[in-house]
């Protein structure tokens, strides 16, 4: 079953509700660029009259997120993820629709085969980028995913 924006932000509002109630939408997703967007409003604003950072993470992380777990679903295989690492640079006040857009789906790939063939937990970066309506960087988010086969039980 592949991953489209609908099926995602379905699961988001059970499963993963702060998502779904600051206003982050997955707009689009393929084998290797996703876009979540993001409108600045009252819910998810810090005291200055901006997006919050954390909400700015929450939508660059699924950016880079749902590309790893739609991976994982391709490869038919058991897998955990699990980000092991991150950093943010903020660069203008993030105010209006924000759009986070990855385009790191490709280096999943290696990554996943390595840990199918060893057995081994395997990690590699991947960046999300925050741009305004204007086209303008507000924020840039660095993601080190690590994933590795889970062991069957005999």
């Amino acid at each position: 079953m592949k991953l489209t924006p609908s099926k995602i932000n379905t699961f988001n509002l059970f499963k993963l509700p702060s998502v779904f109630f600051t206003g982050i939408r997955v707009k689009t997703i393929d084998d290797n660029s996703c876009t979540v967007r993001v409108k600045h409003r009252w819910i998810n604003q810090n005291p200055f009259k901006s997006m919050f950072w954390a909400v700015q993470g929450m939508a660059a992380e699924l950016s880079t997120g749902a590309l790893v777990l739609g991976k994982i679903r391709e490869s038919g295989k058991q897998v955990s993820m699990l980000v092991t690492n991150n950093n943010a640079n903020f660069t203008k006040k993030a105010t209006g629709r924000i759009v986070f857009s990855c385009i790191d789906g490709h280096l999943i790939d290696a990554a996943l085969k390595k840990s199918i063939e060893t057995g081994e937990g395997q990690s590699f970066w991947m960046q999300s980028i925050g741009t305004n309506q204007d086209g303008v960087v507000v924020s840039t988010f660095n993601f080190e995913w690590s994933v590795r086969v889970k062991k069957t039980k005999k």
